[in-house]
């Protein structure tokens, strides 16, 4: 599936090996887009390639018009035993109550990642990215984490419905404060 989003970006699904080689790339932006340290991205690798082999795992990319990758998002249904499964439900536990844990968790899709070049921000691309992952998922809900905060990518989320599912959450290894978001799916 191909489609176009404003600015005239092209935005693919990538398979397995075509998500493998632009790794470099694609890990390049989530470094830039979280502001986090260049040896992030080493750490990251290894994880964001096991993630390759889950179920329900997608991607898709955002070229421009020099076929220069702008921006990347991937996910896959989420289930018990995967990390961040296992870090919602024990935060949501701890917030809130095992009914809440098994309503947000027991059939969803996770966003694990979904990352636009900062100097491609604002200009609808993360929304085509999100729209594009997410058509055609089977799950019953989309789960994400972002950081909390006035950011355009929380701005996003809320135009599209998500929910607070667990607010002021601390992920080993970061420390800003982070949202989980969930919606119904399929998107409006």
């Amino acid at each position: 599936m191909t489609s176009t989003s404003p600015g005239h970006k092209r935005v693919v699904r990538l398979t397995g090996e075509e998500f493998r080689a632009l790794l470099p790339d694609a890990l390049a932006i989530y470094v830039a887009a979280m502001n986090y340290p260049p040896g992030t991205a080493q750490q990251r690798a290894p994880m964001w390639l096991t993630h390759i082999l889950r179920a329900g795992w997608r991607s898709v990319a955002a070229f421009d018009s020099d076929d220069t990758l702008v921006g990347l998002a991937y996910g896959y249904r989420g289930s018990p035993g995967q990390w961040w499964y296992e870090q919602v439900r024990r935060g949501v536990l701890h917030h809130k109550d095992e009914a809440t844990a098994d309503a947000w968790l027991s059939d969803y899709f996770e966003l694990t990642e979904i990352h636009v070049r900062p100097d491609h921000h604002g200009r609808g691309l993360g929304e085509t990215l999100l729209r594009t992952l997410l058509d055609g998922v089977e799950q019953r809900h989309v789960l994400l984490s972002t950081p909390e905060g006035p950011t355009r990518a929380w701005r996003l989320y809320r135009r599209l419905g998500f929910v607070d599912v667990l607010r002021h959450y601390h992920f080993a290894g970061d420390p800003r404060a982070f949202a989980v978001l969930g919606r119904t799916l399929p998107l409006p």
